[in-house]
């Protein structure tokens, strides 16, 4: 966001009515999806003309790669994909009980390969960590999300609820100023969306490529002046866990597409 799109932005939620107050119905939530126009819709709909998708086929090929000194495949393990993975991405950030604490899909790839492969882990955004995010995701493509089911995750989402509604940086916005009071608006010609992470990771024509629901999080605070989380902060994981149980019920769309 340039620094007139971020002055625009304090300018317009400063001055926007709020149009709800508090939490979205949950019979009220919507995607994303329904925001954008028929042409990005169409791209999305179209698993050929969906350039997610190049990462999906190469998160394929990682599946059945053996690799780290293990010598194992995640196929190794897991097996065929299409069974073993239908419906994990949808209750994902879960909890972990070694850690005690909840662990991203990303997070429990990299702690797979750590702990079973014997494989370095690879780097946030890494077009391979990304890769095999996309596919195990893209299995639970339909399926409605159940994050933050589990009562251990409990205090986990009411902090990544707090940090939702919370304002920082110099802009003084916080999430809930965008995705709660003001979805259905525009902002740099832009929709403003609720916020729900029904696609990630997701392709974003700006990025030109795919990217984690982190990194958008990420830009949403650097927009705002504030000091952004770094990859796997707790914080971030804590909002991640929030958002996807407040997209409870929705179906998951990976990988989507977004302006």
């Amino acid at each position: 966001m340039s620094v007139w799109r971020a002055i625009s932005a304090a300018a317009f939620l400063a001055t926007a009515p709020a149009l709800l107050a508090g939490e979205i119905p949950p019979d009220a939530r919507r995607s994303g999806y329904s925001f954008m126009g028929p042409d990005t819709r169409a791209m999305q709909d179209d698993d050929t003309s969906n350039p997610g998708m190049l990462f999906v086929l190469d998160g394929e090929a990682l599946w059945t790669k053996k690799t780290g000194s293990a010598d194992k495949a995640c196929a190794d393990c897991h097996g065929d994909a299409r069974g073993s993975m239908k419906g994990v991405a949808a209750r994902y950030p879960a909890f972990d009980k070694a850690l005690a604490r909840p662990v991203t899909l990303d997070q429990r790839i990299n702690l797979c390969r750590s702990n079973h492969q014997q494989a370095p882990a690879l780097p946030y955004e890494s077009r391979d960590l990304l890769a095999l995010s996309a596919f195990v995701a893209h299995q639970s493509r339909g399926i409605t999300i159940t994050a933050g089911d589990d009562p251990q995750l409990k205090p986990f989402v009411e902090q990544g609820r707090d940090l939702f509604m919370q304002r920082e940086g110099q802009l003084n916005l916080a999430c809930t100023n965008c995705h709660h009071d003001n979805f259905n608006n525009r902002l740099a010609g832009a929709p403003i969306t609720q916020g729900q992470p029904t696609g990630y990771p997701l392709y974003r024509l700006e990025w030109q490529t795919l990217g984690s629901l982190e990194r958008r999080l990420r830009s949403c605070m650097t927009g705002v002046r504030a000091q952004a989380y770094d990859f796997g902060a707790p914080e971030l994981v804590a909002l991640e866990l929030y958002l996807m149980s407040r997209a409870h019920g929705l179906p998951m769309e990976t990988p989507a597409v977004r302006p």
